[in-house]
């Protein structure tokens, strides 16, 4: 007799191949919030310097959605197959990506208010939640979709190791309203932290 859930399962082929394109538009469009500097500009060192928190910006954005495509690499490697709550919940990851370049360019033209701050380091709250979920889903709820059979206690601490993120992107997000410039360091030294081997998903 046929899995009730069966027919709506498939291959991790597709699934990864799109989220990597998804992923892969997102990164790309990080750069286009970058200003140029005008023709005739009478000062291009000045201009160019000027413009030090959307490089800052695109440095963080850029590394931590290379960190998310990494990870997610890693989780969805583990599948045999995805359910459809694992393509739903992957469909909500990429859509908390797909907005990271507008709140990249928003927190790097509007530095100084702590709103942009905000809703740049909610942003990534929000994406490092689904990501949690997501990948509890894959590790604990549906463990019989594992390629290899991984003990639960090995797969519960996986899945800790990853959620950590989401509460310093948490306090990052309410220390906005005191300092925007110390939100913007905290979400550096998370992508820089997961960036380590210390914290690989692998």
């Amino acid at each position: 007799m046929a899995d009730p859930g069966e027919g709506d399962r498939m291959g991790t082929n597709r699934l990864e191949s799109f989220s990597d394109g998804v992923i892969a538009v997102a990164i790309t469009l990080l750069v286009l919030n970058i200003t140029v500097p005008p023709p005739g500009t009478s000062d291009l060192a000045h201009f160019l310097g000027h413009q030090w928190p959307e490089y800052l910006a695109y440095m963080i954005s850029f590394l931590t959605i290379g960190i998310i495509w990494i990870n997610h690499h890693a989780m969805i490697g583990r599948l045999r197959e995805a359910d459809h709550t694992i393509l739903i919940l992957n469909l909500l990851l990429l859509m908390t990506i797909g907005i990271l370049p507008f709140a990249t360019d928003l927190v790097a033209k509007h530095r100084h208010e702590s709103l942009a701050a905000a809703i740049y380091s909610g942003c990534f709250t929000l994406m490092a939640v689904v990501f949690s979920l997501l990948n509890r889903q894959v590790l604990i709820v549906r463990g019989h979709l594992l390629a290899e059979t991984l003990p639960l206690d090995e797969r519960r601490q996986i899945w800790r190791r990853a959620a950590s993120g989401v509460v310093p992107y948490v306090f990052a997000t309410a220390l906005a309203f005191v300092s925007a410039y110390i939100t913007l360091g905290i979400c550096a030294a998370i992508a820089l932290y997961y960036a380590t081997p210390l914290a690989s998903t692998r």
